[in-house]
């Protein structure tokens, strides 16, 4: 396999931004774009185990990330060390874009979780949200954060993401 094969793996960088600042910036593995979702996989990006109570991330844990150029939110399915499914955390965020080797998105605060086992979906952070007063300086995008967690909500509740991430 030559260095430019198309087999080999293409790297990205996952860049997350939050009020202006990068938040995480992370190394992940471009599994697919079709031109608006692009896919990609990496392992937890954390620093140690992040315990939501809920859910741990921790060491081990892999990540296959669903974003979208045309919709508000990503859908990140995490699995632990030896395969496991625990779960989906689903970040609001702005469409995402890619320039080159990065994967930029802009975090709006809202998440929601849906566990592997069906029982558990969590809309997360609705109060930092509101305090980021995304709603007073973009009437529109807070509309529309808002409609994007609705849906994911909708989505976990009716029968999960499988037609989604199909």
């Amino acid at each position: 396999m030559s260095a430019n094969s198309p087999d080999d793996p293409r790297q990205l960088d996952v860049v997350l931004v939050k009020a202006g600042r990068t938040k995480i910036r992370y190394a992940a593995e471009l599994l697919g774009d079709d031109g608006t979702r692009v896919v990609v996989r990496a392992p937890w990006a954390g620093d140690g185990v992040r315990d939501f109570g809920f859910v741990r991330f921790e060491k081990g844990d892999v990540f296959t990330e669903y974003y979208w150029r045309d919709r508000w939110y990503a859908v990140k399915e995490v699995r632990d060390f030896e395969g496991t499914l625990k779960g989906w955390y689903c970040d609001v965020t702005r469409p995402a874009t890619l320039s080159g080797s990065e994967l930029v998105v802009e975090d709006l605060d809202l998440d929601l979780w849906h566990s592997a086992d069906g029982r558990d979906v969590l809309r997360l952070d609705e109060d930092e949200f509101a305090e980021s007063g995304l709603a007073a300086t973009d009437p529109e995008a807070a509309a529309a954060a808002v409609a994007a967690l609705d849906e994911l909500e909708s989505l976990a509740r009716e029968g999960g993401f499988d037609a989604l991430l199909a």
